[in-house]
């Protein structure tokens, strides 16, 4: 082949490369519906993913704030009785929560003989554990969604890079021809199905590390209020008897 025409051939593929349109929209277009639904699947884990992101960090945020503020009354010295009657017996985060159950216990107790204190010790810790447990879940709520996505996500986009590459060979195959212009729609749709997968993936993981962490130390925060709780009970029940 003489130089003028492979020169000729080179100008021909970047001119046919160049017209086409490799734009995500471009490439969202020309795949094949396999790959578009795996596109739309991974667009859509990612949206949500951000979604439960920017409502845990506000709510992790807001619980913690508040925690600080019911442990600077709550150890200021005011009466127990006097803090349950303030709040209303509407608790706005777990501490409170935890602290209205062990109270509503205890002042059940009060209304009934001295005598039938015997166990209350052991009934108020019960409530808290339950307390306890069920704030927890509500606070690990919609976090498997977040490990789930972190877990899956890269699979899900190799499956639709290796279905974009089947196509870019049948391509291949069909036109019997090899340049660039052929292989690369293909190819590209391949690369943008994997650069969706991290990009639901990669956020996904990092958040849920921190809000499993966050999660952890609110968990630990309730179980060193209840034992501290549960000692303060323990000592009234010992001055009345």
């Amino acid at each position: 082949m003489d130089p003028a025409t492979t020169a000729q051939i080179i100008a021909e593929t970047t001119v046919d490369t160049a017209a086409m349109d490799f734009s995500m929209w471009g490439l969202f277009l020309r795949a094949d519906i396999v790959v578009k639904l795996v596109m739309l699947g991974l667009l859509f884990a990612s949206v949500w993913s951000w979604a439960i992101i920017f409502d845990k960090w506000w709510r992790f945020a807001r619980v913690e704030r508040r925690a600080d503020q019911f442990e600077r009354i709550f150890w200021s010295g005011r009466s127990l009785d006097d803090l349950y009657q303030e709040m209303g017996h509407r608790p706005q985060h777990p501490l409170s929560a935890l602290f209205i159950a062990a109270m509503r216990e205890w002042r059940r107790s009060q209304e009934i003989a001295s005598s039938s204190f015997i166990g209350l010790k052991e009934r108020v810790d019960k409530v808290m554990q339950v307390t306890i447990s069920r704030e927890m879940m509500n606070l690990e709520g919609r976090l498997l969604f977040l490990a789930t996505v972190g877990a899956t996500a890269p699979f899900i986009g190799l499956f639709g890079t290796v279905w974009g590459i089947m196509n870019a060979f049948q391509s291949i195959a069909i036109s019997r021809d090899t340049n660039l212009a052929v292989v690369a729609p293909g190819i590209a749709e391949a690369l943008f199905a994997t650069a969706l997968g991290l990009l639901a993936a990669i956020p996904a993981v990092i958040f849920y590390n921190r809000f499993a962490n966050q999660v952890s130390r609110i968990g630990a925060r309730l179980e060193s209020f209840s034992d501290e709780f549960s000692a303060i009970l323990s000592r009234q029940l010992d001055e009345r008897s």
